[in-house]
C-alpha cells in the first residue's frame, strides 16, 4: 500500500542490513562497499547497481550512509523522494535499526498472534532463512510474537508519537481507508487512493504464498476461533495471552507466563541473540565473500 504512493519507495524484503552494517563499521571504504553490493542478488533484483549507490557517497560515509544510498537509489529509479523498508526479521533487530537510522518512523503493525501463528506455520518451506530461533510450533511461534510484539512497543515508548506509529491488522483489513489516512498523515504524506489500488496490479508468478494480493484488503481471511485447535490456542496463551490482552484481544487466560512458559521464553531469546552474534561473525569473515562471489 505504502509502496503504491507517488512520493514513497518500499521495496520487497531486503534482508541485507545486518550484514551490510556488521561488515563495513565506521568510515567505510567505498570501493569495499560497493564491491559487496555486487555480491548480493537482492539488489540485482531490485535493478539497483553499485555504480548508482556509489555516485550518492560522500568522503567519510558511514554504513548507514551507504545503506540509505541503496534505498535512495532505487527510489530514484522510480521516481520518488523517500523510501521505505518492510522486512519482518528486523523485527528483532530494532536496536541495531534505531543506531542506523536515528531519525526513522516505525509502522508497527499488530495482528492477533494465534492468526499469526497459522498464518506462519503454514508458509512453504525455503521461502526464508530459517534461524536457531525458527519456531516450529504454536508455542515456539508465541514466544516469536510475544517478544517482537513486546520489542516494538517498547520501542515506542521510548520514540514517542512523533516517530512510532501502531496499528491493528484487523482494522486496516476492514477498513483500509480510514486505517491509511491517520498512517500518511504519521509520516507526513498526503493521502494518496493509489495507495489503496494495489489488487491486480503485482506480478505474483514469484510468490505463490502471496496470492492474496491479487485481491483487495479482505477482513477474518483468518480466524482463530473457528480454525485453531484448542489445544493450540491454550498453548498459544500460555506464553504470549497477557501480550495479546494488552493489545487489546480477547483472551481466555491473561495471566503472566508460568515457569515452563517463561524457560520457553529465554529459550527463544537465547537461540536468537546466538543467531545474531554466528551471522555477525559470519560477516565479519572471509566466508562471506568466498559464499557470497560477484554476480553477473
Amino acid at each position: 500500500m505504502l509502496d503504491r504512493h507517488a512520493a514513497l519507495a518500499v521495496p520487497d524484503e531486503s534482508y541485507f542490513v545486518p550484514t551490510l552494517a556488521a561488515r563495513h563499521r565506521g568510515r567505510i571504504d567505498a570501493a569495499a562497499f560497493c564491491s559487496d553490493l555486487g555480491r548480493i542478488s537482492t539488489l540485482r533484483d531490485w535493478g539497483v547497481r553499485p555504480a548508482d549507490v556509489a555516485a550518492r557517497l560522500r568522503p567519510g560515509a558511514t554504513a548507514s550512509d551507504g545503506i540509505e544510498a541503496i534505498y535512495e537509489a532505487y527510489a530514484a529509479a522510480r521516481g520518488k523522494q523517500r523510501w521505505g523498508d518492510k522486512t519482518p526479521m528486523y523485527m528483532s533487530r530494532l536496536g541495531l535499526l534505531e543506531r542506523l537510522f536515528p531519525t526513522a518512523l516505525y509502522i508497527h503493525v499488530v495482528r492477533d498472534g494465534r492468526d499469526a501463528a497459522r498464518s506462519f506455520l503454514e508458509m512453504p518451506a525455503g521461502l526464508v532463512t530459517e534461524s536457531w530461533a525458527h519456531p516450529r510450533s504454536v508455542a515456539g511461534f508465541a514466544c516469536q510474537w510475544r517478544t517482537e510484539v513486546g520489542d516494538a512497543v517498547s520501542l515506542g515508548r521510548r520514540l514517542g508519537p512523533g516517530r512510532y506509529h501502531e496499528l491493528r491488522y484487523e482494522e486496516l483489513a476492514a477498513d483500509p481507508e480510514g486505517t491509511l489516512r491517520p498512517v500518511a498523515e504519521f509520516a507526513g504524506l498526503e493521502f494518496d487512493v493509489a495507495m489503496l489500488a494495489y489488487p491486480g496490479t503485482l506480478d505474483l508468478a514469484a510468490k505463490p504464498h502471496q496470492a492474496r494480493l491479487a485481491q483487495p484488503p479482505t477482513a477474518g481471511v483468518r480466524d482463530w476461533r473457528t480454525g485453531m485447535p484448542a489445544a493450540d490456542v491454550a498453548a498459544f496463551e500460555a506464553v504470549a495471552g497477557d501480550t495479546l490482552a494488552a493489545c487489546g484481544y480477547q483472551v481466555a487466560d491473561a495471566a503472566p507466563p508460568g515457569a515452563r512458559a517463561r524457560a520457553r521464553l529465554a529459550a527463544y531469546r537465547a537461540r536468537q541473540s546466538a543467531w545474531h552474534a554466528a551471522g555477525t561473525a559470519v560477516a565479519r569473515s572471509p566466508l562471506w565473500a568466498r559464499r557470497h562471489p560477484p554476480l553477473q
